[in-house]
């Protein structure tokens, strides 16, 4: 399994050290023709989501990544990848919106409301969750699944074989969201 990490901004590195704990082989995406290498899964990570989406435009990666994740791509959006991802973000446009999501952004406030806790995600028992600027989705629609609330807000979330975290996973040594990911896309442990 390859695993392609968007790597335009924020903190994709992470992401490549939690696939490399687990085996999964990854590349970066930082440009329209890494999108022609072959990849089965896709990690979309936290940031600036505004940045990220107007550099996907620019780059004209947007329509593209949007059309093989409504194909079934398996694609896991932490943070800011959750709010490229969702159909619906309050007070704000939407980028690849192809999971049936309401997100709001910096919900938690500025950095200084960033936080840790540890909190039950279906199917996986408690996991160390980093917020840090983080969006919570206020809706979930047809299709999606609430995966983890924490304090009555929805911070985890799967729609078929796309998985939401406001959380970031990559920042704490706990794999086993990345794992969840892995074997939601096929990957046999």
């Amino acid at each position: 399994m390859v695993v392609a990490i968007l790597a335009l901004q924020g903190a994709f590195v992470e992401h490549g050290y939690m696939l490399d704990r687990l085996g999964a082989e990854h590349f970066e995406i930082r440009q329209k023709k890494d999108l022609d290498r072959p990849f089965d899964a896709l990690i979309l990570p936290g940031g600036e989501s505004t940045v990220m989406g107007k550099l996907l435009r620019e780059e004209g990666m947007l329509e593209i990544l949007q059309e093989k994740i409504n194909a079934g791509l398996p694609v896991f959006g932490t943070c800011a990848g959750l709010i490229l991802l969702a159909k619906e973000v309050a007070e704000d446009k939407t980028y690849l919106g192809t999971m049936n999501i309401r997100v709001k952004r910096n919900a938690y406030g500025r950095q200084l409301g960033s936080f840790y806790t540890e909190e039950e995600v279906k199917g996986l028992g408690k996991v160390p969750m980093t917020f840090i600027r983080a969006p919570y989705i206020e809706k979930v629609m047809e299709g999606a699944e609430i995966l983890a609330e924490v304090n009555g807000r929805i911070v985890a979330a799967r729609q078929g074989k796309q998985l939401v975290t406001a959380f970031h996973p990559e920042l704490n040594e706990d794999v086993s969201v990345h794992k969840y990911f892995l074997e939601m896309a096929g990957m046999k442990f």
